[in-house]
């Protein structure tokens, strides 16, 4: 790599707008190359400070040569960064195997630092936010106050940069896709499934498979999918939580089904055909969620085809919610519609819900699919669309999410009931 080179920044598009994404970006590396030039060093680099760990966001130099971690997090405890900020190492190392602290350090050996000098940038509130740094392979006698000097002046200049909505729109993307890979390579998620039940009697035919985080990191199951999503890796994060509902197919309470949710993108990966595949029957029901939009309703009924010749079922969620949902309807004909929230929410006093709920029971039954109530909270509710002809529903007032109880041993099922059969079938 040549002595100017700069790696830059990653950052999706829809987070940072090109335009200012370049001006940003720009300006740092010119800086970065003006220091590193102006003190003969072989790489200089501005890092941030989140969560316990250092995160160099730009690098211009030797980078590959000495192994520098642009755009990945490293511990700050094992850092020179954290103590020239406590004040337990200077801000020059001019010999690092020389030192009496830096020479036991690991990082001296995995970044092979021959010498170091490194300054604070600060965030607009004055806090320490991040460091400057330039580092060569070889010591350099030659740094010295002056040097210390013009690399805080040009951190001042950095830390503007740093410090802009821009950046700080790119600290938080670096902090949500370190968040989504921890929680992808630990396997952090935790699924429970709420029942869907007849309404009739009370017999639950159907659990849908809700993934739930550690809520210190993301408090509901919508921001990590979100940050997943502007990570560039919401069908990673959507695939594994299906498949740990799928391991828990043989925990599934006869005469029942699973619903897993995925979103169209995810639906047209070979990964996840595979998965349904494998788990193919008449167990097993698809709800395309709406966290994007689809734009080709042809491809998406080529790969549902396969799916639903296997004996998958389809589901649409939030019928009533507007032209969206209805759209999906009409175009992939779905097994099982679920009508939204929104519409179920009063129902049992509201005469425009009702017919709404009404016309839909009638659509349903002219086109074959059934139809569950998402949302219910009351009795009321639950009373008033059994009237008006829905057969089955699903919300707190019935069951709340929970663990999955058993192969016969589904508490909401009477023993001697006649199996009946589950929507969709």
């Amino acid at each position: 790599m040549s002595l100017l080179s700069v790696v830059p920044i990653p950052t999706p598009a829809n987070v940072l707008g090109p335009a200012g994404l370049e001006h940003d970006s720009r300006a740092v590396e010119r800086l970065l190359w003006l220091v590193r030039s102006h003190l003969d060093a072989e790489v200089a680099w501005v890092s941030a400070f989140a969560d316990g760990q250092q995160i160099i966001h730009a690098a211009s130099g030797e980078i590959a040569a000495m192994n520098i971690p642009v755009g990945e997090g490293t511990d700050l405890q094992g850092s020179y960064c954290t103590r020239v900020v406590a004040g337990t190492l200077p801000p020059i190392i001019a010999d690092a195997r020389r030192h009496p602290v830096t020479r036991d350090l690991p990082v001296t050996r995995e970044l092979r630092i021959g010498s170091y000098i490194g300054v604070p940038w600060h965030g607009p509130g004055g806090a320490t936010a991040g460091m400057l740094c330039c580092v060569s392979r070889n010591p350099d006698p030659a740094l010295d106050g002056e040097a210390v000097r013009f690399m805080t002046f040009i951190a001042e200049l950095i830390g503007d940069h740093m410090g802009s909505p821009l950046a700080q729109q790119r600290q938080t993307f670096h902090r949500a896709t370190k968040m989504v890979k921890a929680v992808l390579e630990q396997r952090a998620i935790k699924m429970v499934f709420q029942p869907v039940i007849k309404l009739a009697d009370g017999v639950t035919v159907a659990y849908e498979a809700l993934a739930r985080f550690n809520p210190d990191i993301f408090p509901s199951p919508d921001r990590a999918f979100a940050a997943a999503t502007q990570s560039g890796l919401g069908t990673d994060l959507e695939l594994l939580a299906v498949q740990c509902a799928l391991e828990r197919l043989p925990d599934l309470p006869d005469e029942t089904s699973l619903c897993v949710n995925l979103s169209a993108d995810a639906l047209l990966t070979a990964a996840a055909s595979d998965m349904l595949l494998a788990h193919a029957g008449n167990q097993l029901i698809i709800e395309v969620t709406e966290h994007a939009q689809i734009d080709d309703y042809a491809k998406l009924r080529h790969a549902l085809k396969g799916l639903r010749s296997a004996g998958l079922k389809l589901s649409i969620d939030d019928a009533g919610a507007g032209f969206a949902s209805l759209h999906h309807i009409l175009q992939l004909q779905p097994d099982i519609i679920k009508l939204d929230i929104s519409l179920v929410r009063g129902i049992d006093t509201d005469p425009a819900r009702a017919a709404l709920a009404r016309s839909l029971v009638s659509f349903a039954a002219d086109t074959d699919a059934e139809l569950i109530a998402e949302g219910i909270e009351t009795a009321a509710e639950r009373s008033r669309l059994a009237e008006l002809g829905l057969s089955y529903g699903q919300g707190f007032h019935l069951a709340r999410p929970a663990d999955l109880p058993g192969p016969r041993s589904n508490p909401a099922n009477q023993p001697d009931a006649t199996p009946s059969h589950r929507p969709g079938r």
